[in-house]
């Protein structure tokens, strides 16, 4: 599959970052932290399958979206890259070392772990979702006003409307409800032998302390980083401090 991309050159040496959103995101989730390491690296921001500009498909596995990521790699000539990627994004940047190791020089998860979750915690967002849908509404203040029936959090609404144009969201939002299970599992990766940072949102149920086994056994040189205060979106909640911890981790190589 090639996926739908947006490179931001730059003129310094460093290695080019991947930049990969989370379920229901695109390309410009993470532009906080794109617009920052822009300075140092050539930026390549991604719309994973199934979301933003990429195509649509029936399977939402790791290993494909791994996959597809490598065809990108491929595609634009780059022989090595640092991967930066919050939740599914996360997920789908440990599997390409799965398949890709030496394309990868240093991985920072932002607030997922590898594991298989199985705490359902978007089915309230898909009803909310398939309301505007099948309401066949076209203007976002409509969707938002039919979405705050079943969301309290307004903050995830504003998010949601950022995929939403012409009364069509901007994922595949059949395909991620049939394939939740997936997008919550976790089929486990090798020992992936290079500098890897889990960045944590302290109030986050995400990454606890019970998964530590899992992710010194696949990634044997992760180390961790909390960031007090934060939730699962820790990168728009606190992006100064989670800027810091990437900084500090790059400069290292």
């Amino acid at each position: 599959m090639k996926l739908h991309y947006q490179l931001l050159p730059a003129e310094a040496p460093a290695l080019p970052v991947v930049l990969l959103h989370g379920l229901f995101g695109n390309l410009d989730n993470l532009g906080v932290l794109a617009r920052n390491l822009n300075q140092q690296h050539t930026v390549i921001k991604v719309d994973l399958r199934n979301h933003g500009l990429s195509p649509r498909a029936t399977t939402m596995t790791y290993p494909s979206m791994a996959q597809d990521l490598l065809t990108l790699l491929d595609d634009l000539q780059l022989d090595k890259v640092i991967v930066i990627g919050h939740s599914m994004g996360g997920k789908a940047a440990m599997a390409l070392t799965a398949i890709a190791p030496e394309r990868i020089e240093r991985l920072v998860a932002i607030d997922i772990a590898p594991v298989a979750y199985d705490t359902r915690r978007h089915d309230k967002i898909f009803a909310a979702l398939q309301a505007v849908t099948d309401a066949g509404i076209t203007q976002r203040q409509q969707a938002a006003e039919l979405m705050r029936h079943s969301l309290d959090e307004e903050g995830v609404i504003q998010f949601l409307l950022k995929s939403f144009h012409a009364g069509n969201w901007r994922f595949n939002l059949p395909v991620l409800i049939a394939q939740y299970e997936d997008i919550l599992g976790w089929q486990g990766v090798p020992p992936w032998l290079h500098p890897t940072l889990f960045i944590r949102g302290g109030l986050s149920p995400y990454v606890q302390d019970k998964y530590r086994e899992e992710i010194a056994r696949q990634f044997p040189q992760a180390r961790a980083y909390v960031v007090a205060g934060s939730g699962h979106w820790v990168h728009a909640e606190k992006p100064d401090a989670v800027l810091r911890a990437i900084r500090r981790f790059l400069d290292e190589a």
